[in-house]
């Protein structure tokens, strides 16, 4: 453990997001696959689907990651690299409005270990760094705009129907 009454006030770093293209495919009634250019992916759909997360999970999930990565350091300076930690966000949808109205991130993390002023200490830094670092938790915070979905023709069927229209 780090004594961390002197340790300066720094936030985690911003993380460049990357620029790899992400998107979903449709894989069934209801069920998507997201992809992103690294190889990775999920399993999305509604909840009858089985072992599948939903759009609302994966926000959920999205939040809670975030608020762990970008406390990470503070954490660990305080606990050792091998510390252990659980993040929720459980809080119920609305389901009149079809939204969340309260996402709280839960971190249950032993600091048993540490006194009063070190983890008082410790929570603040954590905190701030969440709130300066956590680009999901500043995107929904600040409430981004999301504009209409863009409907387009997949490039392979476009220059197939020219091709179709000029013969």
């Amino acid at each position: 453990m780090t004594d961390q009454s002197t340790a300066p006030d720094t936030a985690a770093p911003v993380t460049p997001s990357p620029t790899d293209p992400l998107w979903v495919e449709r894989t069934g009634n209801r069920t998507y696959r997201g992809h992103t250019a690294r190889g990775a992916s999920v399993e999305i759909g509604p909840v009858e689907a089985g072992a599948v997360f939903t759009p609302g999970e994966l926000l959920k999930i999205a939040l809670a990651a975030c608020a762990g990565m970008s406390s990470d350091t503070k954490f660990a300076r305080a606990l050792g690299e091998a510390y252990e930690a659980v993040i929720r966000v459980e809080d119920a949808k609305d389901l009149d409005e079809d939204r969340y109205p309260v996402l709280t991130e839960r971190f249950e993390i032993d600091l048993s270990g540490l006194d009063e002023a070190t983890r008082n200490k410790t929570l603040l830094l954590a905190q701030r760094s969440i709130d300066r670092a956590c680009t999901v938790g500043r995107t929904l915070k600040a409430g981004a705009l999301v504009p209409p979905a863009v409907f387009e023709q997949p490039a392979g069927d476009a220059e197939d129907d020219a091709e179709e229209a000029a013969s």
